[in-house]
C-alpha cells in the first residue's frame, strides 16, 4: 500500500506537470490565433479573386483526386471540380483500381476516349492502365488516370508523374469546395515574395445534414447525428485555434489531406508521398520541411480560416474508431521517421517546439491519460483518493475545456459564421459539454489501439462508409470504398 501511493503520488505530479503544460499551449494558441485570423481576415477581404482568376500570370496548377469505389458520388464530385473557375488549371482524377463502375460512370458523363500520353516517371507508382481526355471542348481540362490499385499516396504519386503546372492542389475526390476556393489558396502562394510557400490549406468542414445539388454545396446544416456534430466542434478548434496559431509561428507540420496545396518542384525532388504510411500528409509536410532546412532555403506552410472544404464524417463508433486508429498509427510513423527533428536546433522551431508538442501531447498524450485513469481506478480501489482534490481538479479541466471549445464557437461567430441560427451555437455549446464524457474517452480508447496495432504491424486503412453527395441531406450510409483519406 505505502510503496504504491508513494509511486502514485510521484506519477501525478508529473501528471500535474504534463496537464499545465498542455493548458499553457492551449491559451497561447487561442491568443495567437486571434491574431492571425484578424490578419488574415483584413488582408483578404477587400481582394478581388476574379482578378487572379482570369490573369495568365497566376501560379499554374494542377488538382490531383485520387478515386477507388466512388461510384455513388464520382460524377458530382467531378462536376464540383469542373466548375471552379481558373485560367491555367488542369485536373487528374485517379481511378486507383476501383471495382465498381467508377471509370464507366466518368466515360460516359465526360465524353472521354483513351489517349497516347507521355508520363515521365519521376516519382514511383503501380502501373498506369491508361489515360483518358474528352473529346468535347467544354471538358479540356479534365484528365483521368486508370492504374492498378496502390492505396492513396502511390495514387497522388502517380498523378504528380502526369501533372504539368506548377502547383499541385490534392483533395479527396469525396469532398466539396467552395466556388472559390481554390483562388483563396492560390493567393496563399503569392503572398509571401521573400520566402518559399512550400505548401498551404485552408479550413475542412464537416457537411453532414448539408444540403448538396450538381456538386455545390448550396444549405449548410448543423449535423444532425451526435458525433458529426461532436467532429464538427472538434475541427472548429482545430483548425481556428491549433493550426492558425502554428501558422502564425511557422511551425505546422500538417495539411489535411482533405484540400491542400503544394509545390510540385520540392514534392518532386523530396520524393513524394510516402506509400508505406497510413498518415502520407503529415510525413510529406515533415519531409518538405527538412529538406528546406537541410538546404537552407527560407520556405513557410501557411494555412488559412477560410471554411474552403467540405468532407463527410464518420457517424458511428466503429467507424470513427478506424479513423482515429490510423491517425494514430500515422503520426507515430512521422514522427519516428524523422525522429532526428527532436530537439535539434539545425531545425529551430520546429525541432525545439512543433515537434516536441506533437511527439508529448499528440502522439504521447492518450497513453499518459490512460495511465492516469489506471492510476485513479487502482487508487479507488485501495481507498486513497483525496475525492474533494479529485473532483476540483475535474471540475477544473473539465470547465477549462468547455471554456476552450467555447472560444472556438466564438471564432467562427465572429468570422466566418457558417451556422447561423442560435440554435445551432446552443447546440454546439452543448457537445462541449458532453465531449467530455461521451467523446473524449472513445477517442483516447481508439488512439491507444492505433499504438497497439502500430506496435503489430498493421498498415491496413479499414473501412470507410459513405452515401455520396446528392440534393438530400448527407449521411453515412453503408458503402464500402478503400478508407478515409486522413481529414484533419
Amino acid at each position: 500500500m505505502i510503496w504504491f501511493e508513494i509511486l502514485a503520488g510521484m506519477l501525478t505530479d508529473i501528471l500535474y506537470f504534463y496537464c499545465a503544460c498542455m493548458l499553457v499551449f492551449y491559451v497561447l494558441f487561442a491568443i495567437v490565433s486571434i491574431g492571425e485570423t484578424l490578419r488574415n481576415y483584413k488582408k483578404n477581404n477587400s481582394t478581388d479573386y476574379s482578378l487572379l482568376a482570369t490573369s495568365e500570370l497566376g501560379p499554374s496548377v494542377s488538382i490531383i483526386a485520387p478515386a477507388f469505389n466512388e461510384g455513388v458520388g464520382i460524377i458530382d464530385n467531378v462536376r464540383s471540380l469542373l466548375s471552379m473557375y481558373y485560367s491555367n488549371l488542369e485536373i487528374i482524377i485517379v481511378n486507383d483500381g476501383s471495382t465498381d463502375d467508377s471509370l464507366q460512370k466518368l466515360i460516359s458523363a465526360y465524353e472521354l476516349r483513351k489517349v497516347d500520353f507521355f508520363i515521365e516517371k519521376q516519382l514511383p507508382s503501380k502501373h498506369v492502365k491508361g489515360v483518358y481526355k474528352s473529346t468535347n471542348p467544354v471538358y479540356k481540362k479534365l484528365i483521368i488516370v486508370d492504374k492498378v490499385n496502390g492505396g492513396k499516396a502511390d495514387a497522388l504519386n502517380a498523378a504528380i508523374n502526369i501533372a504539368s503546372k506548377d502547383y499541385i492542389v490534392a483533395i479527396d475526390v469525396d469532398c466539396i469546395l467552395e466556388q472559390d476556393a481554390l483562388l483563396k489558396i492560390i493567393k496563399t502562394l503569392i503572398d509571401y515574395p521573400k520566402v518559399r510557400v512550400i505548401a498551404s490549406g485552408g479550413v475542412v468542414r464537416i457537411a453532414n445534414s448539408c444540403v448538396v445539388e450538381d456538386g455545390k454545396l448550396v444549405k449548410v446544416n448543423l449535423p444532425k447525428n451526435y458525433l458529426a456534430r461532436v467532429q464538427t466542434l472538434e475541427y472548429l478548434r482545430s483548425f481556428l485555434l491549433g493550426r492558425m496559431a502554428w501558422t502564425r509561428l511557422n511551425g505546422l507540420l500538417l495539411i489535411s489531406g482533405a484540400f491542400g496545396a503544394f509545390d510540385r518542384e520540392i514534392v518532386i525532388k523530396c520524393g513524394g508521398y510516402n506509400t508505406k504510411t497510413v498518415g502520407e500528409d503529415m510525413e510529406l509536410i515533415v519531409r518538405m520541411r527538412r529538406y528546406m532546412v537541410e538546404t537552407n532555403e527560407p520556405h513557410c506552410v501557411k494555412y488559412i480560416p477560410d471554411p474552403l472544404c467540405w468532407t463527410e464524417a464518420p457517424s458511428t463508433y466503429k467507424v470513427l474508431g478506424r479513423q482515429r486508429n490510423r491517425w494514430m498509427r500515422g503520426t507515430i510513423e512521422t514522427l519516428l521517421a524523422h525522429k532526428i527533428i527532436f530537439f535539434n536546433k539545425r531545425y529551430g522551431l520546429m525541432g525545439y517546439i512543433s515537434y516536441p508538442y506533437w511527439f508529448f501531447f499528440e502522439m504521447m498524450g492518450p497513453a499518459i491519460e490512460f495511465v492516469g485513469f489506471s492510476i485513479f481506478l487502482t487508487a479507488t480501489i485501495l481507498g486513497i483518493i483525496k475525492w474533494k482534490f479529485f473532483f476540483s481538479m475535474l471540475l477544473f479541466m473539465i470547465s477549462f475545456g468547455c471554456m476552450y471549445s467555447s472560444f472556438a464557437i466564438l471564432m467562427e461567430v465572429l468570422s466566418y459564421h457558417q451556422y447561423k441560427r442560435r440554435s445551432d451555437i446552443l447546440k454546439l455549446l452543448l457537445v462541449a459539454v458532453t465531449e467530455p464524457f461521451l467523446f473524449h474517452p472513445f477517442m483516447v480508447w481508439s488512439s491507444i489501439m492505433g499504438m497497439v496495432d502500430y506496435l503489430r504491424n498493421k498498415k491496413s486503412w479499414g473501412e470507410m462508409t459513405r452515401s455520396g453527395f446528392s440534393t438530400k441531406t448527407l449521411e453515412l450510409k453503408p458503402g464500402i470504398v478503400n478508407g478515409d483519406y486522413r481529414k484533419a
